[in-house]
C-alpha cells in the first residue's frame, strides 16, 4: 500500500516550493497542508490532523518542521515516516525574535513588500541572489501569502516551545535535509535533532540554501522519493 503523503510548508512559502515534488509524485495522494488559517503552531497541527488520512508520511519545510514536531506530540500513530527539510527544533533565542519584531514592525507599517526582500540575504546564498527564476518565486510565493496571514505565521512561531525535551519519542524513519548554505537553520540545528531521534539520517545538499527543494530539485527529488519508497 502505498501512504498518502502530507507537505507542511514554511511562512511566506506555498506549495510553489513544494511544485518539483508534486511533478514528480503526480501519481501519488498529496495534501498540501494549511499554513495561512492559524496563529498557534498547535493549531496549525490540529487542523493537519484533521484534514489527513488515518495514516500518512509527514514531510515538513522550516516553520513546517514545528508543526510536524507538535503533529508527532499529538498523534505518533498516525505518522509513518518524517522528512524534516531546513527546520530547528528550539524556540527561539532573543536574536531571532529581534528579528521576527523587525518583520511585524515592517508590516505594521504598510512595508509588507521589504519583508521578503529583508529576507533574500537568508534564504539564498550570495551566488544565486542573482537568480531571476527563484527571486521571482520568493517575492510571488510572499505577495500570494500575504500580510495578515504572515503576521499570524509569526506569531506562531514566537509562541512555539522548545520541541528538543520530546524529539527521543520519535520512533518513526526520520530524513533530515539541508541545505549547506541555508541562512537560517544551521548543520547544529540538525544534528541536534539527529543525535536525539533513533536511527534518523541528514543528508546535506550542497550549494544549496534556505529553499532546496526549488534550489536542488535535481538533489531532493530522489532522495525523498527514495524514502517514501522504501
Amino acid at each position: 500500500m502505498t501512504l498518502p503523503i502530507v507537505l507542511v510548508t514554511g511562512q511566506l512559502l506555498t506549495e510553489a516550493v513544494w511544485q518539483p515534488l508534486l511533478d514528480a509524485w503526480g501519481d501519488r495522494e498529496v495534501i498540501v497542508a494549511d499554513n495561512r488559517s492559524d496563529d498557534r503552531i498547535e493549531g496549525f497541527a490540529r487542523r493537519l490532523l484533521d484534514n489527513a488520512p488515518p495514516e500518512f508520511i509527514l514531510v515538513a519545510h522550516a516553520m513546517g518542521g514545528f508543526v510536524a514536531f507538535e503533529v508527532m506530540r499529538r498523534a505518533p500513530e498516525r505518522v509513518a515516516k518524517l522528512a524534516l527539510i531546513s527546520t530547528l527544533a528550539s524556540a527561539d533565542g532573543p536574536a531571532q525574535t529581534a528579528r521576527r519584531q523587525g518583520y511585524i514592525d515592517l508590516v505594521e507599517n504598510g512595508r509588507f513588500d521589504q519583508v521578503v526582500e529583508e529576507r533574500i540575504p537568508i534564504l539564498f546564498p550570495e551566488e544565486k541572489r542573482g537568480d531571476a527564476a527563484l527571486l521571482g518565486l520568493a517575492r510571488r510565493m510572499a505577495a500570494e501569502t500575504g500580510a495578515e496571514a504572515f503576521l499570524a505565521q509569526q506569531r506562531a512561531i514566537m509562541a512555539r516551545i522548545d520541541s528538543r525535551p520530546r524529539l527521543g519519542e520519535i520512533a518513526v524513519p526520520t530524513l533530515l535535509i539541508w541545505g549547506e548554505k541555508d541562512g537560517i537553520t544551521s548543520r547544529a540545528h540538525h544534528e541536534e535533532i539527529l543525535e536525539a531521534i533513533t536511527g534518523a539520517r541528514l543528508e546535506v545538499i550542497a550549494g544549496a540554501g534556505h529553499l532546496p527543494t526549488v534550489e536542488a530539485p535535481e538533489a531532493v527529488v530522489p532522495l525523498l522519493t527514495e524514502f517514501v519508497d522504501q
